[in-house]
C-alpha cells in the first residue's frame, strides 16, 4: 500500500474483525475501496497462506500484482481445472454439437407452443437443443445435486403453462446430457461449467489458510457450496448485493445466503456527495437504510436538462440494441465512439434481419428466437413488452441490414475514441470520469405509481454510481421524479 493511503474507520474495523479469525462478510458499496480493504487484511495476515478467488481472469491478475507474494491469485474455474484429469478437461477443446444435432440425436423435433401475444410459435429442434445446453450450464453452476426442470429457460415470449410443460418434457434431455458429459469413456465436448460441477462434487479442499473470495454477490450457488465446506479455512467474503445483476445466467443473491459476521464499507471513492445523495436514494428503493458517503473533496455533479448535453466519456444502456443505436447516433454526428460488443454481435441483428425478411427463422440473436417473420418483430416492437427491440426495428427498417453491417465496421479502439459506449451489464466494475445513462429501463406503472422490479432496480444503482465527476441523467429525469416522488 502507498505511505500516504490512511484507512478508514470501517477499512479498520474490517482489518481488526479478520485477525480476530471466523469467517467475515464485507458489505461494500460502489467505489468503497474494497481492493485496498482486501490488501490491508492480506497484509495483517501476512505469514499464513491465503487465496484470493475472483470469477474474472482480468481481476485475478491484476490482484497478483497487488497481493503480497503469500496470497495465491485465482479464478475460481482455474481452481477447479487443476484439480480435474485431462481426460475431462482437453473436452472442452473439441468441437461442440450442433444444438440442432443434439435434439435429432435425443429424437426431439420442432414443438408448437402458445406465447402472451396469443399466437401459436413453432420452437425449432436448433433452440431446443440450446434450451437443453443451456439448462445443464445452470444446473453447473448451482448447488444442487442433479438437474431439476427450473436449471431450463424458457423464452420469455412463451405462455407460462406451456413454458412449465416444455421444462418437464426437456428436464430427462438435460439429465442424459450431463451423463454423458462426465462419463469418463466419452469423447464429446464439454462445458467449463462441467468440469467446475465435477470438482465441487469431490469434496475438493482449497490449500490456504484464508481465502478472500471477491464479487460474493454474484456467486453461483455452486461455489458457495465448496467455499462452506472449508472448514480449515477463514473465509472473507466481499460485495455488494445491490450490484447482483447477473440473474439471467443462474447467479443467486449470495450476499443474502452468507452466514457470518458482516462489516460495512459505505464509504465511496469514487464520486462526490452529489451523486452519493443519489445513489442512496435508490438504495433506499430496494430497502436499504444505510445510505451511501461520497468524498468531500471530489466535485460531482448531476445533468438533468437535456439542452446543456455536456460531453461524456461513456454512454450507458440497459439493452444491446440500445447500445448499438446509440453506436450509428455517435457516427452519424461525426463522433468517434467504441463499443463494448464485438463486431459479431452487431452483425448477427443484420444476419437475423435478413432471415426473418426473408420469411426463414433466425437463431441469432437470441433476441430475434420465436419470431416467424420480420412483421412479428415490428409488432412487437411497438409493444409495452417489446420495447427493448425497437431500436434495431427502427434501424433496419429506416437504413437497411446492410448499414447495420457497416456499422460493425466503423467503431474505434477505447484508447482512441472519443467515448466509449456500453450496457450497465458490461460496465460493471468500471468507472469514468463523465457518465451519461440512457433511458431504456423498464419502467411499470403499478396502481398508478411508476415504479421499477428489483433487477431493475439493481441495473440502476449500477448505472449511476459509474461516474466520478459528471453524471447526465436528463434522458431519466422526468422518471426519476416520479419513481422518487411515488415511493416517499
Amino acid at each position: 500500500m502507498p505511505s500516504s493511503f490512511k484507512p478508514t474507520a470501517e477499512q479498520h474495523a474490517v482489518v481488526e474483525a479478520a485477525l480476530g479469525g471466523g469467517d467475515l462478510k464485507i458489505k461494500a458499496y460502489a467505489g468503497a475501496g474494497k481492493t485496498s480493504t482486501l490488501r490491508l487484511v492480506a497484509q495483517q495476515l501476512m505469514g499464513r497462506r491465503g487465496a484470493y478467488l475472483a470469477f474474472n481472469k482480468d481481476i485475478a491478475d491484476s490482484a497478483r500484482r497487488g497481493f503480497p507474494p503469500s496470497v495465491n491469485s485465482r479464478t475460481v474455474h482455474s481452481l477447479a481445472y487443476a484439480g480435474m484429469p485431462s481426460t475431462l478437461t482437453s473436452r472442452m477443446n473439441l468441437p461442440a454439437e450442433p444444438p440442432h444435432e443434439l435434439s435429432a440425436r435425443y429424437g426431439i423435433g420442432a414443438i408448437e407452443v402458445p406465447t402472451i401475444t396469443s399466437k401459436d410459435v413453432e420452437i425449432t429442434p436448433f433452440e431446443i437443443g440450446r434450451m437443453i445446453v443451456d439448462g445443464l450450464g445452470r444446473f453447473c453452476r448451482s448447488p444442487d445435486p442433479t438437474p431439476c426442470s427450473y436449471h431450463i429457460q424458457v423464452d420469455e415470449k412463451v405462455h407460462e403453462r406451456a413454458a412449465d410443460w416444455l421444462r418437464e418434457n426437456l428436464l430427462p434431455s438435460v439429465v442424459r446430457l450431463w451423463h454423458e458429459s462426465i462419463d469418463p469413456r466419452g469423447r464429446s465436448a464439454i462445458l467449463p461449467d462441467v468440469y467446475l460441477k465435477v470438482w465441487a462434487q469431490q469434496d475438493p479442499r482449497i490449500n490456504a489458510d484464508f481465502i478472500l473470495f471477491d464479487e460474493a454477490q454474484d456467486s453461483d450457488g455452486v461455489m458457495l457450496s465448496v467455499l462452506g465446506r472449508q472448514r480449515h479455512a477463514q473465509i472473507i467474503y466481499v460485495g455488494d448485493p445491490y450490484q447482483q445483476i447477473y440473474e439471467w445466467r443462474g447467479a443467486i443473491n449470495a450476499m443474502a445466503q452468507i452466514d457470518a459476521p458482516e462489516r460495512p464499507l459505505t464509504e465511496s471513492f469514487r464520486f462526490g456527495q452529489t451523486l452519493a445523495t443519489l445513489a442512496s436514494r435508490i438504495l433506499a428503493l430496494l430497502g436499504e437504510p444505510t445510505p451511501i458517503r461520497g468524498q468531500p473533496g471530489i466535485g460531482s455533479i448531476m445533468v438533468e436538462d437535456s439542452a446543456i448535453s455536456p460531453p461524456v466519456d461513456a454512454i450507458l444502456c440497459r439493452k444491446n440494441a440500445t447500445a448499438i443505436w446509440q453506436l450509428a447516433a455517435g457516427l452519424e454526428m461525426g463522433h468517434r465512439p467504441a463499443i463494448r460488443m464485438s463486431p459479431s454481435e452487431i452483425v448477427a441483428f443484420a444476419d437475423g434481419a435478413d432471415q426473418l425478411l426473408a420469411g426463414r427463422r433466425a437463431f441469432r440473436p437470441l433476441a430475434f428466437a420465436l419470431f416467424e417473420s420480420w412483421k412479428e418483430v415490428q409488432s412487437f416492437a411497438r409493444s409495452a413488452a417489446g420495447q427493448d427491440l425497437l431500436p434495431i426495428v427502427q434501424i433496419v427498417d429506416d437504413r437497411g441490414t446492410d448499414y447495420l453491417r457497416a456499422l460493425a465496421q466503423r467503431t474505434t479502439p477505447e484508447r482512441e475514441a472519443d467515448y466509449v459506449i456500453s450496457t450497465v451489464h458490461r460496465a460493471k466494475g468500471l468507472e469514468w470520469k463523465r457518465v451519461r445513462v440512457v433511458n431504456d429501463f423498464r419502467f411499470m406503472l403499478v396502481n398508478g405509481r411508476l415504479t421499477l422490479d428489483e433487477d431493475e432496480m439493481r441495473l440502476l444503482y449500477v448505472a449511476v454510481t459509474r461516474a466520478q465527476h459528471v453524471l447526465d441523467l436528463s434522458d431519466l429525469r422526468e422518471e426519476l421524479l416520479r419513481l422518487f416522488s411515488a415511493h416517499r
